[in-house]
């Protein structure tokens, strides 16, 4: 495209990379793209910290949006401060900070390096992973509030919500890892004691040292059996009263009846079995705590909590006071500054909003509202500061009604893994046996009952069938994470493998939040002209106006004198000697027509109609050839919150079998998944936004889908980054072939069984046998699944996996 006489190269900012607009914000030769990115490199450049811009090429973050001056002063109330502190005495604090701009080398560090900044932090420790940083600071020196102050005047504004003040992060038991240790110092030692006993007949033992060696055996059995087997012991009898035998059940019986029969064999004269009891145990604990820790990766069940601020303006006496959440009342005035959240639903009584209901709707085009009418909490306001009366508190807005359903809050769990539904079975085959083999020998030795029987429940114990579903489980689930798809336990790899519905939201979901697609009809436009068009556009915030900037792709801006938004209406101002004016007909004085796919923004110039815009969103790079497949094996349909505009282009893309849905509501969609399984299908629902909060709860399966990892996403059973959905199909593969995984490795274990079997029931079960055959299966079954596992993850990589990000980055 051609460019005005006038215009210049552009220059990208030394900062943060973005074009510069306007080049006479310099320093030392370097331009920057606004007064923001130009002040950290000041403050840099004062403490001797621009090594930071030595590790990456521009890493900074963008300030051109710069934040308001008392932003943090919630931070001031000691009240929020014991909340938010982990550690505190006479001389320093610890903070824990989520910051969400942490992305590379550099950002490690500016921020270990904060000490430079102010002597008043002592040390800050960065876990890139979590986007967290750790800062210990002398409170008498320098204040919490002050901390968040400084992170922000250098880009790293930290992201504080309302649920950092309810929820800690879950993490394993600590507990069950004690429990672990001591049943690993208690197995490798009662091995090693009971080495001699394998070979008692070959005449080369002490009976005597035998005989300590059993009875040192033991007393390091006691604290297995009381101690670390008491997580089996307890799931078993949960189960049990609820009239369910779960997989543990047959484990603790196990575990009991091997502890009795030793205990009984030692004072006989005779070896035990404590070193396959305490084997048990330590391999279960293994495979428990290695599914615990897979699931600590990402918290799923977060609520509006997660994403509100923790604390709002309130209006008092002509002043603001910052105050909690959950302190607003009924009848509180809010301040709600430009581009807050509004957390409670209220009636505007100053100024006029334009609100982003993107949260609550899924849709991105912003909302006008004048005095006098509702806002409801969720809304995001774009432009301006406006003051709203609350009609409700914020644990009662429209917003939190949607997370708090009484059905969803009294839902029970309505999947059974099949491996516990194996485990029931199992079970009850191996006290079929062992009744059988207790009646035939009470009818021909009594002597051979009782080893006979306890044999049969030691060598039956289905330790390799929990060790193969735990390991393939935490395995898949690291694969699937990998990927960029984090389910929320092993339960929601069984359901997204046993779907046979999948019902899609169409905004935000087949189509990208920030892909648009934009075409222009009217009178040809000169490249001077679109130029003239993108400077005006690009004053305001308005997203339609940023696709219209983004379609003209001007290489530089020029001057907007007088410009002028009318909310809801559009914008005006001169550029070069031309008014012009961007918004809806009425505003451009366009005459009022049906127009085309999309939405509108009509242009004029000097009162001339030039034309329009139709502006819509993409659907996803990739979602056509995912539908093709999935076509191919699943019933399909889309809900979708928008009007029936789009229904034919849907029609092609999602084939004529599909069922569409429009202009549907929260509630709609909740009813129409609850239809489904009252016809016996497993739905798996695909959804962004909080209005699909409902349907994905009540689905079998809820995925939510992700634009960053920083995006708020509702309570569901997994989270995919949006960029991988067209891999949807090869993830409900891998899904699927975990259950065949685990199958195979059961049917692994059944032969380490039979054989084990073959020498119980005829109570010839020696403690050599026991020892050679539990550690066997247990180490040949992670193994194999391991194997099993990295050979269909690495099918899925054959299918292409989106790229790693820039090297310069720390993947994280």
């Amino acid at each position: 495209m051609a460019t005005s006489s006038d215009t210049r190269v552009q220059v990208a900012c030394y900062h943060c990379g973005e074009n510069c607009t306007d080049r006479e914000i310099t320093i030392q030769e370097k331009v920057f793209c606004c007064e923001g990115c130009r002040l950290v490199f000041e403050i840099l450049h004062q403490y001797d910290l621009c090594e930071y811009y030595d590790l990456n090429s521009k890493p900074g973050i963008n300030q051109r949006i710069a934040v308001r001056k008392d932003k943090f002063s919630f931070l001031e109330d000691e009240k929020i401060q014991q909340q938010l502190i982990r550690f505190r005495d006479e001389e320093q604090t610890h903070v824990n900070f989520y910051i969400p701009h942490i992305h590379c080398s550099s950002c490690l560090y500016l921020l270990e390096n904060l000490h430079q900044l102010d002597k008043g932090v002592l040390r800050v420790t960065v876990n890139f992973s979590k986007k967290e940083a750790l800062i210990i600071f002398a409170h008498r020196q320098v204040s919490l509030r002050r901390m968040a102050e400084i992170l922000t005047a250098i880009g790293y504004e930290p992201y504080i919500s309302l649920q950092d003040l309810q929820h800690k992060k879950p993490h394993i038991r600590r507990s069950m890892i004690y429990q672990l240790g001591v049943a690993g110092f208690c197995f490798g030692n009662i091995m090693l004691l009971s080495f001699p006993e394998y070979f008692t007949g070959s005449g080369h033992t002490d009976e005597a040292m035998n005989r300590l060696f059993r009875y040192m055996n033991v007393v390091l059995a006691l604290p297995v059996f009381f101690y670390s087997a008491q997580v089996f012991f307890r799931s078993a009898w949960n189960g049990i009263r609820h009239g369910f035998l779960n997989i543990d059940v047959p484990i603790a019986l196990a575990i009991l009846v091997t502890f009795i029969r030793s205990l009984t064999d030692v004072f006989q004269g005779q070896a035990g079995y404590f070193d396959s009891m305490s084997g048990i145990v330590f391999f279960m604990l293994i495979g428990r705590i290695l599914q615990d820790k897979t699931y600590q990766g990402l918290s799923f069940d977060r609520d509006y909590t997660a994403y509100f601020p923790i604390a709002v303006s309130v209006m008092k006496d002509g002043k603001e006071v910052p105050t909690a959440l959950p302190d607003i009342k009924t009848g509180d005035t809010l301040l709600i500054h430009n581009n807050e959240l509004v957390p409670a639903d209220g009636i505007i009584v100053k100024g006029s909003a334009l609100i982003d209901y993107s949260f609550v709707t899924g849709e991105s085009v912003p909302v006008a509202k004048a005095m006098g009418e509702i806002l409801y909490a969720g809304g995001r306001q774009l432009e301006g500061n406006i003051e709203i009366l609350t009609i409700k508190e914020v644990a009662q807005s429209y917003l939190t009604s949607l997370w708090n359903r009484d059905e969803l809050k009294n839902k029970k769990e309505k999947h059974v893994s099949f491996v516990h539904l194996l485990g029931q079975y199992f079970t009850w085959v191996v006290l079929l046996i062992a009744a059988v083999s207790a009646g035939y020998w009470a009818m021909h030795d009594v002597s051979r009952v009782w080893p006979a029987v306890t044999a049969i429940l030691i060598i039956a114990c289905p330790c390799a069938l929990l060790l193969a579903s735990s390991f393939t489980n935490g395995h898949i689930l690291r694969i699937l994470s990998r990927r960029q798809l984090y389910l929320r336990n092993a339960q929601a790899i069984e359901n997204m493998a046993n779907a046979t519905h999948i019902v899609f939201d169409k905004t935000g979901t087949l189509t990208g939040k920030t892909g648009t697609g934009v075409i222009y009809y009217g009178t040809t436009l000169t490249p001077v002209q679109e130029t003239m068009i993108a400077s005006l556009a690009a004053q305001s915030t308005h997203p339609l106006s940023k696709a219209v900037v983004q379609y003209c792709n001007a290489a530089s801006l020029q001057t907007v004198f007088d410009f002028q938004h009318f909310t809801g209406k559009g914008v005006c101002g001169w550029v070069n000697g031309i008014f012009i004016k961007l918004g809806n007909a009425a505003f451009t004085g366009a005459h009022q027509q049906t127009p085309p796919d999309g939405s509108v923004v009509y242009v004029s110039m000097n009162e001339k109609l030039m034309g329009l815009f139709t502006i819509r969103s993409n659907y996803r790079a990739g979602i056509r050839s995912l539908l093709k497949e999935l076509q191919q094996h699943y019933p399909m349909s889309v809900l979708s919150g928008d009007n029936s505009r789009e229904a034919l282009a849907l029609r092609q893309l999602m084939g004529h079998e599909t069922t569409l849905l429009f202009e549907q509501q929260p509630a709609d969609k909740l009813a129409y998944i609850i239809s489904l399984q009252q016809q016996g299908k497993k739905v798996m629902m695909i959804g962004d936004g909080l209005n699909d909060a409902g349907a994905l709860k009540q689905s079998d399966i809820g995925i939510s889908l992700a634009e960053d990892s920083n995006n708020f996403t509702p309570a569901s059973d997994g989270i995919l980054e949006a960029r991988q959905l067209p891999l949807l199909f090869s993830f409900i593969r891998l899904c699927q072939a975990n259950r065949h995984i685990i199958l195979i490795s059961f049917a692994l274990s059944l032969i380490y069984n039979i054989t084990g079997l073959y020498f119980a029931v005829q109570g010839l079960l020696s403690p050599l046998v026991a020892a050679i055959l539990m550690p066997a299966s247990s180490v040949s079954i992670v193994l194999i699944t391991w194997l099993l596992s990295e050979h269909h993850g690495k099918m899925l990589d054959s299918k292409g996996i989106q790229e790693m990000p820039d090297k310069n980055h720390i993947p994280d």
